[in-house]
């Protein structure tokens, strides 16, 4: 099997125009069993500072796997598939609550989704410090 790999902070075209389009996405973080914890989400991507970002709320399991992983951060991985494109970004999370972050990434959000998220004083961002892509956009 075909490995894609893809520069992370220099996409090709195609794969960018990829995660600049509407589509659900999955978050992979590790539960403390090691066992895969795998949820529909939005992601952005942000090549040109090495991010991705998923909006959440504060109490969810996916914030508590990050949390739960300490201060080097949880490996997890983002992808999306739409027929026989797929995009996968690898890296290591951490939870940021700083609210020019949040908003940085609730404003990503209503750019890719199209819609601006509605009001949550509960919101917090996982970004994603991106270490590996690969796909076929």
């Amino acid at each position: 099997m075909s490995t894609y790999r893809v520069n992370p902070a220099a996409p090709d075209e195609a794969y960018l125009r990829f995660w600049q389009e509407h589509h659900l996405c999955t978050l992979t973080t590790p539960r403390p069993d090691g066992s895969p914890h795998v949820v529909p989400v939005g992601v952005t991507y942000d090549p040109e500072a090495g991010l991705a970002r998923v909006i959440t709320n504060k109490a969810s399991a996916k914030v508590s796997h990050v949390l739960a992983a300490g201060p080097d951060g949880a490996r997890v991985a983002v992808c999306q598939v739409a027929g026989r494109r797929w995009a996968t970004l690898e890296g290591r999370a951490h939870v940021r609550t700083e609210p020019a972050r949040v908003a940085e990434a609730e404003r990503r959000y209503a750019e890719r989704y199209g819609r601006t998220p509605g009001e949550n004083p509960s919101r917090v961002v996982i970004e994603i410090t991106l270490e590996r892509a690969m796909g076929r956009g």
